[in-house]
């Protein structure tokens, strides 16, 4: 799998093609498993820090090559989601959390106000304004613009094993979703479900809402199986199968859907 570390480790956030004039605008919120020096690796393990609980097995690399095909900009997190899960509001447990499956994170338990002040100021802040600073360039452009979160998931979660391969996920604006479930007969060897192994109930479209829908962006979360995700072969592949998801799914959508960002 491609390796999760930022180029430069001091920055929060990262921005890919930001030119990009294509019709969607790409987040990948759990891109990287780096864990600044100033959190001494959080008490972890050198296993749990390359695990799929510090971040998203090749959600980056399968966001980079469809941000190339789409000619789309990228928004991507450069730290770790136990820092932080630029996928959840503050005030949410998940966003800091205290275990994430079997594992323990001692470096976020029993963290002072000012310790999870320091975070969202410095984590997820900066990647809340990124998106925005796209979404208003983009706007000022006069480009239309539609919203996809590219994640990855573990194939056994709590000792079960998840046959869903792609997940397509939304939460009230379900415009994408469906025109990108539509094309699923396209892809008939992949098993591609509705708001699975996660949905809108687990508190994971917090990006789709604040991001695309206060925007009045189309907008969908895309999961995909990391199993499937070994190697850049793999990727490129799950790449090019998400890409004929999408890409006639953006063409099906009322032109209104795709709103101008």
């Amino acid at each position: 799998m491609s390796g999760g570390q930022a180029t430069d480790t001091t920055q929060a956030v990262e921005v890919l093609n930001p030119q990009g004039a294509g019709a969607v605008l790409i987040l990948c919120e759990h891109a990287s498993n780096h864990i600044p020096a100033r959190y001494e690796n959080l008490g972890l393990a050198p296993e749990v820090q390359t695990s799929h609980a510090a971040w998203d097995p090749g959600a980056r690399a399968v966001g980079a090559l469809m941000s190339a095909a789409l000619d789309a900009p990228m928004v991507a997190s450069c730290v770790s989601r136990l820092v932080y899960d630029c996928n959840r509001p503050p005030e949410a447990p998940s966003a800091m959390p205290e275990r994430s499956e079997k594992y323990d994170i001692p470096g976020n338990r029993d963290l002072s106000r000012a310790a999870v002040d320091e975070r969202v100021a410095t984590v997820y802040r900066p990647f809340c304004a990124k998106v925005t600073e796209v979404i208003h360039a983009r706007k000022s452009a006069g480009l239309p613009t539609a919203l996809v979160t590219i994640h990855s998931f573990t194939p056994v979660y709590f000792g079960v094993h998840r046959t869903v391969e792609i997940g397509v996920l939304h939460d009230d604006d379900s415009r994408l979703a469906d025109a990108m479930l539509a094309n699923a007969p396209l892809l008939p060897h992949r098993r591609i479900e509705r708001n699975e192994p996660y949905g809108p109930a687990d508190g994971v479209t917090h990006s789709l809402r604040i991001h695309g829908q206060a925007n009045g962006l189309a907008n969908v979360m895309i999961e995909v199986r990391n199993d499937l995700l070994r190697k850049a072969q793999d990727e490129q592949a799950i790449a090019d199968e998400l890409l004929a998801l999408l890409q006639p799914a953006l063409d099906a959508i009322p032109a209104e859907g795709v709103a101008r960002a």
